[in-house]
């Protein structure tokens, strides 16, 4: 039983000003696996004090101190890797296999790929006869996710702090337990105090007291579109930065010039992508377009490689696919599936239930929806489970037309023999990441949305940039 009560503020772990908590709930089990104390607007408030106040000495330390620091924050977390790996098992279900090769994995990588960056990164340049320099923004407050949540932090926390900015933080209330483990990474490697805070709390009051604070000059919020807007509305007032990486309905298009056997990896590497981490991922490639001419090829592929994925608890060395992350999760894709039943989506493997033989745990069969239309809610709307839609298509052009006609542009996915055509599809895609020909993720590149999907950038120099404000010394560059 983890029970993790106390919050890290000021370089310190300190009882909050509340006494309520809160049960956190292990999806594999549905037992209670710990309990955290649930904060209050004034527990922000003194987190942001110590923020405001550790800002004046670390925004003015050099880009050396900053880069000794980083190093010893990715020498500590190396320590803790399995454990942070063993922790986002329990809290929100991911198999042992992804927790440790990806989930903690990412974390350590953040850090890693700032390093790089900051070495090279200049924060002053001459500009005509100006010089312009670019400076931390301030207290910046962040809001994370369950679904990876030392990736999250990690990809906002690296580029904050190595551009001299300060940090409150709330964590995920469904999944805090990994988050508690990287605090202590990070007083371990001697990150000073008040440079990073963090608070457990629900979003309308921990999560709105951040976005609306008026002394936090900077958001950054992942997590669903509903919930970024109300992340907007709270930080309009005192005109603060807000970056958000949100949902996706990510198209996978892939072309009808590949042969038997490229056709078969292309669809079956879209289904597995979809698969892992239960289909909880905002990039997910969630609607696959393939040719009318070889729909009966995609779905033979579809049903064989599906059928083929193994559900199970997620210690088990040969588990794929563990369970969602919790009761809500689980109940909101049995409606959303049932919808699409309804609607007359053809089930072409998978279904309603839980997987046969499992009584216990949030676990969803992988689901595949064939000759789906573009307009069924099953199509538009963002699942967040082991959920595929087929869509066939009669040529590129509607292939295109029906990717973008969705209110989400955050991923997008394309395969074909001609790599000219290939591009010209992706460049014609309004999303903000597009993998060729199955390329995996870049953690140097820029990550992040078109429109419902967010705005801003994290990761890359992209993702120091959000963190900076433009200063420009007239006359200074002569």
């Amino acid at each position: 039983m983890r029970d993790y009560l106390n919050f890290y503020l000021n370089g310190q772990w300190v009882k909050p000003e509340s006494r309520e908590t809160l049960e956190v709930i292990n999806p594999a089990t549905e037992q209670v696996a710990g309990h955290i104390s649930m904060g209050t607007a004034a527990d922000v408030n003194e987190a942001v004090k110590a923020a405001g106040a550790a800002f004046a000495s670390f925004s003015q330390t050099s880009k050396q101190e900053r880069l000794d620091l980083l190093n010893a924050i990715a020498a500590e977390y190396k320590k803790k890797s399995v454990e942070i790996a063993q922790a986002i098992t329990e809290e929100m279900g991911a198999p042992k296999w992804l927790s440790e090769s990806n989930q903690a994995a990412s974390g350590y990588l953040h850090f890693k790929s700032a390093i790089q960056i900051l070495e090279d990164y200049e924060f002053e340049f001459k500009q005509e006869t100006s010089l312009i320099r670019k400076e931390p923004i301030g207290v910046c407050g962040f809001i994370t996710p369950w679904n990876w949540p030392v990736n999250q932090i990690g990809c906002k926390l690296a580029p904050a702090l190595a551009t001299g900015c300060t940090v409150v933080w709330k964590p995920s209330e469904v999944a805090p337990f990994s988050a508690y483990l990287l605090m202590q990474v990070l007083h371990d490697a001697g990150v000073p105090k008040g440079v990073v805070n963090m608070i457990n709390g629900d979003g309308p009051i921990v999560g709105s007291a951040i976005s609306s604070h008026p002394d936090i000059q900077m958001v950054s919020f992942t997590g669903s579109t509903r919930a970024g807007v109300a992340v907007a509305q709270d930080a309009a007032p005192s005109i603060k930065r807000v970056t958000q990486e949100l949902g996706g309905k990510s198209a996978n298009i892939i072309l009808d010039d590949l042969s038997k056997e490229a056709f078969a990896k292309a669809v079956a590497g879209g289904v597995k992508t979809m698969c892992v981490n239960s289909g909880q991922n905002c990039n997910a490639p969630s609607r696959m377009f393939v040719p009318e001419s070889r729909l009966n090829e995609a779905e033979a592929v579809v049903k064989k490689t599906m059928e083929k994925i193994k559900v199970g608890e997620p210690n088990d060395e040969l588990t794929f696919v563990g369970p969602v992350v919790s009761k809500l999760q689980w109940d909101r894709i049995q409606a959303l599936l049932k919808q699409g039943i309804d609607e007359g989506s053809e089930i072409l493997v998978g279904g309603l239930g839980k997987p046969v033989g499992v009584n216990q745990g949030f676990y969803v069969k992988p689901t595949a929806f064939t000759r789906v239309r573009n307009d069924m809610t099953v199509a538009r709307n963002e699942i967040f489970g082991p959920v595929l839609c087929l869509l066939p298509y009669a040529s590129d052009e509607l292939a295109i037309q029906m990717a973008n006609d969705n209110d989400y542009g955050l991923s997008g996915y394309v395969s074909g023999a001609d790599i000219k055509r290939v591009m010209h599809v992706a460049n014609q895609l309004r999303a903000g990441m597009i993998h060729i020909n199955g390329a995996q993720m870049d953690r140097t590149a820029p990550f992040g949305g078109y429109k419902h999907s967010g705005n801003g950038r994290e990761r890359g120099p992209q993702g120091f940039d959000e963190f900076l404000e433009t200063k420009a010394l007239l006359g200074a560059g002569e």
